[in-house]
């Protein structure tokens, strides 16, 4: 269950990202969106072969400097 909830939240960003199109790249341009986009389409679609290990990387070396890109933004 932990891995199908990390996975939803992984494609909720990814469906965030695109519905930003190019202002998520004004507001974040250090960030890669194509990616990061392209994220959810491999967990839709390639569910078969997703790396659990490729996940955990995602969300625990990747994911806090997301996220405090993002603050940073929100807080200009």
């Amino acid at each position: 269950m932990a891995v199908a909830a990390v996975e939803r939240e992984l494609m909720i960003v990814s469906e965030a990202a695109i519905r930003l199109g190019e202002q998520a790249v004004a507001i974040c341009p250090d960030q890669p969106w194509p990616d990061i986009r392209g994220l959810g389409n491999r967990l839709r679609h390639g569910y078969d072969r997703i790396e659990l290990d490729r996940i955990w990387n995602t969300v625990s070396e990747h994911l806090p400097s997301r996220k405090a890109s993002v603050e940073r933004a929100l807080s200009r």
